[in-house]
């Protein structure tokens, strides 16, 4: 009987061997009682008015199932960026793309590939899909091409990268991401995953919707949870060959986005003007706050993001952990990244003109040794 009562279910195995992902930091204390939450790369000009008002809006219509298809919101997205509608899927965030991707095309005895400091949904995607994750190491902290291509085996179903990477900030210039694809099977999917593409101020850069419209084994995808500043509603997309999208639509849960969604995203498109604003903002105080840290002399990898990688001393007293425990005395939150490879690390979203001057200030006096904040 004792024997029995030890009997549960259990999840298939691999799924407990899935490192569970775990979000930055949201609460700080500091003696003034002022917070500033730069952990998630999150725009601090937030949302575009229109979204804000269709979402009141949407309010109306809460009894009723939203379009199953997104079909509104996907011409919406194919207008804005001069796609066909048909070859566009929407998730609850990209992260749900991703998922689907992975569902879709990876199983038991395959292999996915993925950057060394890659997106860790990446192989939590990829795992949860009974595949094997293979981790290409990078070269100056950049995707490296070569890396990924040397651990293609017969196996290999996916490669996954982002580009720009979350969470060094670095990118492939679009003819390496050429030359990657040239050196794939046409039946291994590649996934190029550009949340970050809005912020990219670089010539030699493509998102990947020149790729995945002409091949016929790319995938794009998208999100409006950074500059569009939605990441509460959860909305994501993918660009992709007709027959990735049939089979993205057939696993997908037929009302996977909110009316409330699909009501913001179509109003967050039509006001240009507002994302034109966060990337300019960006592109004033991406090189401001890079250009202060490194003048402090600490190492800073180049970012076209809207986020930076800072890099400590190897000294305890001023560690990344020393420095995090500091920051956060005095309310300002930023990101560890040991789950990322970088236990010497944190991460730092481009804030307000505010929070970016309080965290450099900040930081210039933990490496100068001035006490931890007071409380109480």
């Amino acid at each position: 009987m004792a024997v029995e009562d030890d009997i549960r279910p259990a999840p298939r195995p691999g799924v407990l061997d899935i490192a569970p992902y775990v979000p930055g930091k949201s609460k700080a204390s500091s003696a003034s009682g002022k917070t500033y939450k730069l952990s998630s790369n999150e725009t601090p000009l937030g949302p575009s008015p229109l979204a804000m008002e269709a979402l009141k809006e949407s309010v109306d219509k809460l009894p009723l199932y939203p379009d199953g298809s997104a079909s509104e919101l996907r011409r919406a997205i194919a207008q804005a960026h001069g796609l066909s509608a048909d070859r566009i899927v929407c998730g609850a965030g990209s992260d749900q793309v991703l998922d689907l991707l992975a569902h879709a095309y990876l199983g038991p005895g395959d292999e996915a590939i993925y950057s060394e400091h890659g997106f860790l949904v990446y192989p939590i995607s990829i795992m949860a899909a009974g595949a094997t994750a293979i981790v290409a190491p990078e070269r100056e902290l950049t995707t490296d091409v070569d890396a990924i291509l040397e651990r293609v085996t017969p196996r290999t179903k996916a490669v996954f990268i982002a580009n720009p990477n979350n969470p060094t900030g670095t990118y492939l210039p679009f003819t390496e991401v050429r030359r990657l694809h040239a050196g794939l099977r046409r039946d291994i999917l590649l996934v190029l995953d550009a949340a970050y593409a809005e912020y990219v101020r670089r010539n030699d850069y493509e998102s990947g919707i020149e790729l995945a419209a002409t091949a016929d084994n790319v995938v794009m995808t998208r999100t409006f949870s950074k500059i569009y500043g939605l990441a509460n509603i959860r909305l994501g997309w993918g660009f992709a060959p007709e027959h990735v999208i049939d089979a993205l639509n057939r696993i997908r849960s037929p009302f996977n986005i909110s009316g409330a969604a699909i009501a913001v995203g179509i109003a967050a498109l039509a006001d240009r003007r507002h994302v034109e604003r966060a990337a300019e903002h960006n592109e004033t105080w991406l090189p401001r706050v890079t250009a202060a840290l490194t003048q402090l002399g600490l190492e800073v990898t180049p970012s076209v993001g809207n986020f930076v990688l800072i890099h400590f001393p190897e000294d305890p007293a001023r560690s990344a952990i020393a420095a995090d425990e500091y920051l956060l005395s005095h309310g300002l939150i930023l990101r560890r990244m040991d789950a990322y490879g970088f236990p010497n690390a944190l991460r730092m979203t481009i804030g307000s003109k505010e929070a970016n001057k309080a965290a450099i200030a900040a930081i210039t006096d933990f490496l100068a040794g001035k006490p931890k904040a007071r409380h109480g």
